[in-house]
């Protein structure tokens, strides 16, 4: 809302780019989701998008501002996060080749996810700031993966076995975590000629080579 008032209240207004989340679905009515698929958020974080989504669309609809909303499912890359799954089971598969850690604790690897390489949504978030008129675009690979392929690719990476390194603890699954959430890229190839170009299998192994990399430096 301060971003947006701020833009707003400038005489030439900047294109305004929100960076949203497949989370604002939660729980969707069909799949897969795309630019018109109703918002039913099931986390605070999905809340919170699904407000900052739907105040884009007013501003841009009320004043005129150029403000778009990239729906992006998740994308990762080495620089992800350590409190996101992906890059806990490759800095743990990692760790643990290296003699640094006993195992990997994890709750429900058969939870899914459409993961896309962080690279090929920016490069989306690029071209729909370059496309007149403003208009929202999910950014999405439209394939479902689980956790326990990200497992099974990282481990096999390090030249492991998962199965004598890796414990589910029932206590880490999520009782509101969203779930089918799978995206239609569809519009965003249409009028941005937009394409995910990086396979899932590489983002991991591209992420746990980088993770090998640095705790070989770090030791």
């Amino acid at each position: 809302m301060r971003l947006l008032e701020l833009v707003r209240r400038l005489a030439r207004p900047p294109r305004f780019f929100h960076a949203g989340s497949s989370e604002i679905f939660g729980h969707p009515e069909h799949t897969p989701q795309d630019e018109i698929t109703p918002l039913a958020p099931v986390t605070p974080y999905g809340c919170a998008k699904a407000f900052g989504t739907q105040m884009v669309r007013i501003y841009r609809q009320t004043f005129g501002l150029f403000t778009v909303n990239g729906i992006c499912f998740n994308h990762e890359s080495p620089r992800r996060g350590l409190n996101f799954v992906t890059r806990k089971i490759c800095r743990a598969a990692a760790a643990i080749k290296l003699g640094k850690q006993p195992e990997l604790v994890l709750g429900d690897t058969s939870a899914q996810r459409d993961w896309g390489h962080a690279r090929d949504y920016v490069r989306g978030m690029w071209l729909a700031l370059q496309h007149d008129p403003a208009e929202d675009f999910v950014f999405a690979t439209g394939q479902l993966h689980s956790v326990q392929e990200v497992v099974e690719i990282a481990f096999r990476t390090a030249g492991l076995d998962w199965r004598r390194h890796v414990r589910r603890d029932p206590k880490l699954f999520r009782p509101a975590d969203p779930r089918h959430l799978v995206g239609n890229a569809a519009k965003a190839k249409r009028l941005l000629h937009w394409q995910p170009e990086t396979p899932f299998e590489q983002i991991i192994t591209e992420m746990m080579k980088t993770e090998l990399a640095a705790l070989n430096v770090k030791s």
